[in-house]
């Protein structure tokens, strides 16, 4: 049975799109990392329209990834380890629904995955509250505009970039070793 190409397109939200970006981009099995806009309705939203909170859309990645390599739930494991699922609207200092927790799901067997995850991570307790992150069905995905794309492996140097990201991505590179390319 071949695969369709939905259920190789995983697209999630989870904070800024360049720290999402710069784990999944070493992530084995990951083919393509595109950071993007989601989940709103504004048509062809800017990056300063997002981030008025105004238009709807999530910073979101759309990952496209091999399941013969990387299965969509570890992809959502990945995702759930590193983030916040539990802060409504936001992570760290970034504030507004365009920085909230998200499963934008292409096909109902992503739906059911993502909905089983969460219920399982709920319940064997991780976290002090419980997750919050939406679960809904992917819409029309906006790309980012292009100084948003490879952020962290142009700018290592950038403030944001050090004290944000690289932390981040640190702490991946050890708790997931295993699943890097």
């Amino acid at each position: 049975m071949t695969q369709s190409v939905a259920s190789k397109v995983a697209t999630i939200a989870g904070g800024c799109f360049w720290c999402l970006e710069a784990i999944f981009r070493e992530v084995d099995g990951v083919e393509q990392v595109i950071s993007g806009y989601t989940g709103g309705s504004t048509i062809n939203p800017t990056y300063q329209e997002v981030c008025t909170g105004s238009t709807g859309h999530a910073e979101a990645l759309q990952i496209t990834f091999n399941p013969d390599k990387v299965s969509y739930q570890e992809i959502l494991k990945i995702f759930f380890s590193i983030h916040d699922p539990t802060t409504l609207n936001q992570q760290g200092e970034d504030v507004g629904t365009q920085y909230r927790s998200a499963i934008f799901y292409h096909n109902e067997q992503q739906k059911v995955t993502a909905a089983k995850l969460i219920a399982e991570l709920n319940k064997a307790g991780l976290w002090k509250k419980s997750i919050v992150t939406q679960i809904a069905p992917v819409d029309k995905f906006y790309n980012a505009e292009a100084y948003h794309r490879e952020y962290f492996s142009r700018h290592p140097e950038q403030a944001y970039c050090r004290a944000v990201i690289l932390p981040k991505v640190t702490q991946f590179r050890k708790q997931w070793a295993k699943r890097l390319k």
